[in-house]
């Protein structure tokens, strides 16, 4: 085929190709499915930039912990006392007791619609993804929820100025594989960062895991897993510094 023909078949298929991205994002922009994010996706979206971040919500970009407390004031009208901040667990940071039968239960129905959409986020992790953004990288949030919370938790970060473009949610519970890995396998990023270590096990070998390390006291971010890491950051931004400081930022490799 001669290449000016070859050229314009290409411009065909490309602008074809965008097209229907188009119009299968229109039906629900926010609720795609990782086994949705065809390569046909990755090729029209995402090879304008150097390739995706994905990150964890809670401990990375936004504070659980913090917000927890406030779930608890909401449900019994005070707000606990911090009893250690160096806490990893919410439980053990605020002065809260173990709760069962009714008190669990009105406690629970407080972590709804209105908590996952007002997270405080943390200290430095806006900066953080702007600065990865501006780098040339899309980000991604990767979080273990319930599907039906991925609108109010990427409603809450954009709010917040986070520049994510989607977040996808995953099953939670700790196995020898990460719950997020089927997720993270289709998206194929560069890198994942999450505060949790057993989200980060069994991961396809060419995703950087990075690790931020978060409170210490109670913490599951110890023992020999840690030194099969690709790093391990106090904070999100020390991540962003890294990556963006090193070849990472240089053009996509893959």
């Amino acid at each position: 085929m001669p290449r000016h023909e070859l050229r314009r078949v290409n411009r065909l298929r490309g602008t074809d190709a965008k097209a229907r991205w188009s119009v299968s994002h229109a039906r629900d922009p926010f609720a795609i499915q990782p086994h949705q994010l065809s390569n046909e996706l990755h090729g029209s979206v995402y090879a304008m930039r150097k390739g995706v971040i994905t990150l964890d919500a809670d401990g990375v970009l936004l504070d659980y912990s913090a917000a927890y407390a406030k779930a608890w004031e909401r449900a019994f009208s005070w707000h606990p006392i911090e009893r250690d901040p160096s806490a990893y667990w919410p439980i053990h940071r605020w002065g809260v007791r173990r709760l069962e039968g009714e008190s669990l239960e009105r406690f629970r129905s407080c972590f709804d619609t209105k908590f996952w959409s007002t997270l405080p986020a943390i200290d430095g992790a806006v900066e953080a993804c702007n600065a990865l953004h501006d780098a040339g990288f899309t980000l991604i949030c990767v979080s273990a929820l319930e599907r039906r919370h991925e609108t109010a938790r990427l409603n809450n970060l954009r709010m917040r100025g986070f520049p994510i473009e989607r977040v996808v949610a995953t099953d939670s519970g700790e196995s020898a594989i990460s719950p997020k890995a089927r997720a993270l396998s289709e998206l194929d990023p560069l890198a994942f960062v999450d505060d949790y270590l057993p989200y980060l096990r069994g991961l396809k070998e060419s995703i950087h895991t990075a690790l931020v390390l978060g409170p210490p006291t109670g913490s599951p971010n110890v023992g020999a897993e840690l030194a099969a890491l690709g790093s391990q950051h106090v904070d999100l931004l020390a991540f962003s510094r890294w990556w963006i400081g090193s070849d990472h930022a240089g053009p996509r490799r893959r």
